[in-house]
């Protein structure tokens, strides 16, 4: 066996090199964002796989059991390109046609609205003046903003290959993750001294628990509400209930604030079906944000971060004063991260003075 020539360098010098290879890599991320995101999205898709991975290696082969889970998972993407993709493009199209409709009766509503109030003696001037100091006619606003939504809706429609070519890497990240974890686990274990083996092999089954629990609850809280806020709406008879639905799956991803924001767009056009729709819709959508927040969470975030709401709370918004959105969508499993970390140096950090 050929022994490597060893070639030796001061410590300062090594430091040096992991900075300078840490620094390329942060500048590598910086000019290829995608590259991290692709990461992070493959390591918190094999999270989730994990869990049916985890159940059908009981009963095959754990490369069989890899490879049926991401067949089921495959079939879904092709389901939902085929199937969701088309009416969901389908609903934003009819939806930004309705736009300038919408906004005519909601000019209207304002203009009988002030008039009303004009004849009580409660506007500071005439209703003219009023309207005019609102800003730009409402409709021509309309106007605009749908022709907008239409060019985003050609530059989504132009950026598919895009998004494909990201799903694609995430697919890689994970598949490879999930093949490897063994030999990833090993090489872990591996770099940390033999008696401290012990202790890192439960920092790694704690990141696992942690995380898992909390990705996999949170899929299932996203396409929950989604489901639920679609059904309710065809059940109202409020259009464009799987394009609302959709759009509550994807805000309820942000804690606390999502579920209300994802009401507000349907409440809306509810209200141009009538006022009662609205009322109603308004109270659906009450309840589920009860049934999320007051079952559904609080089991995910008790067994996944164990955090007071508080802390949750001002995590998200520092995240989103940090990095906008995407620090609002990492700060509850930062969170968890960093509370895993906690209560592992918590039992072993000792002072001197104990000694």
């Amino acid at each position: 066996m050929i022994h490597p020539t060893p070639i030796r360098i001061s410590r300062r010098t090594r430091n040096l090199l992991l900075a300078g290879a840490l620094a390329a890599l942060l500048l590598i991320m910086w000019a290829a964002p995608s590259v991290p995101i692709i990461a992070i999205g493959g390591f918190a898709l094999a999270i989730i796989i994990s869990f049916p991975v985890r159940a059908l290696s009981q009963i095959m082969p754990r490369g069989l059991a890899i490879l049926v889970s991401f067949l089921s998972l495959a079939g879904l993407v092709v389901f939902a390109i085929a199937v969701l993709v088309p009416i969901l493009i389908e609903q934003l199209s009819a939806l930004i046609a309705a736009t300038p409709a919408i906004a005519g009766e909601a000019d209207r509503m304002l203009r009988s609205l002030v008039m009303m109030l004009a004849d009580r003696n409660l506007l500071p001037g005439t209703p003219e003046d009023f309207i005019s100091n609102l800003g730009e006619d409402l409709f021509n606003r309309a106007q605009a903003l749908a022709e907008r939504a239409l060019g985003g809706l050609v530059g989504f429609v132009s950026g598919v290959i895009s998004i494909g070519i990201a799903l694609f890497g995430m697919l890689f990240v994970a598949a490879y993750l999930l093949i490897d974890v063994r030999r990833i686990k090993a090489a872990y274990l591996l770099a940390v001294p033999s008696r401290y083996r012990r202790d890192a092999r439960e920092l790694w089954d704690s990141f696992g628990f942690s995380l898992s629990r909390y990705l996999s609850g949170l899929a299932f809280v996203l396409i929950a509400q989604g489901v639920l806020s679609a059904i309710a709406l065809a059940i109202l008879g409020v259009p464009y209930a799987i394009l609302l639905g959709a759009w509550v799956s994807i805000t309820a991803i942000i804690p606390y604030l999502g579920a209300w924001l994802g009401a507000i767009p349907a409440v809306i056009v509810a209200f141009f079906v009538s006022p009662l729709t609205a009322v109603l819709t308004a109270i659906v959508f009450f309840a589920i944000q009860q049934i999320e927040s007051n079952l559904l969470t609080p089991r995910i975030q008790g067994v996944a971060v164990r955090v007071h709401p508080i802390i949750i709370l001002l995590a998200v918004i520092a995240g989103g004063e940090i990095a906008g959105l995407l620090g609002v969508v990492l700060a509850v499993p930062t969170v968890a991260v960093l509370r895993v970390l906690f209560d592992f140096f918590r039992v072993r950090i000792t002072t001197e003075e104990n000694y």
